[in-house]
């Protein structure tokens, strides 16, 4: 065995050189200019309770998880002039017939909240159901001999 022979049990690894381009180019992953940018950099702890205390975002509630109503439904806008393009004369509106004439999106799987709008002419008694309806659009429904029950 001499010496030139000798080989390390383990690999000499070295940590990947940082900031000189590449995917860690520019700042290398340490944000902006200033303190924080700089090698050896501690905020004293005095200043960080001070940061702490300041309102990171306004209107998000104490625990915004907890605060957001994911399992909301949204709620899927129809004007009158669909209706009266896709429904027959006497026929019925609901989320689930409107759903199966592509008006509206499936909502979380299910047949979504539909709202009646009064943009456009309605020429055709219909009756509406299940639906929630703009006072425009109830004027509109009962104004050709249509009737609606939420």
């Amino acid at each position: 065995m001499q010496l030139n022979t000798l080989k390390p049990r383990t690999k000499n690894k070295k940590n990947a050189p940082v900031g000189r381009g590449g995917k860690r180019g520019k700042t290398s992953g340490r944000g902006g200019k200033g303190q924080t940018a700089r090698a050896g950099h501690k905020i004293r702890p005095e200043v960080r309770d001070l940061i702490k205390k300041l309102p990171k975002r306004r209107g998000h509630g104490k625990n915004r998880a907890r605060t957001v109503r994911t399992n909301r439904i949204a709620i899927s806008a129809v004007n009158l002039d669909a209706l009266e393009l896709n429904f027959k004369a006497g026929e019925t509106v609901s989320p689930a017939t409107l759903l199966a004439r592509g008006l509206v999106r499936r909502a979380k799987g299910r047949a979504p909240k539909v709202k009646i709008l009064g943009t456009g002419s309605l020429t055709k008694a219909l009756v509406v159901t299940g639906c929630s309806i703009s006072a425009t659009a109830l004027a509109a429904v009962t104004a050709v001999g249509g009737t609606s029950h939420a």
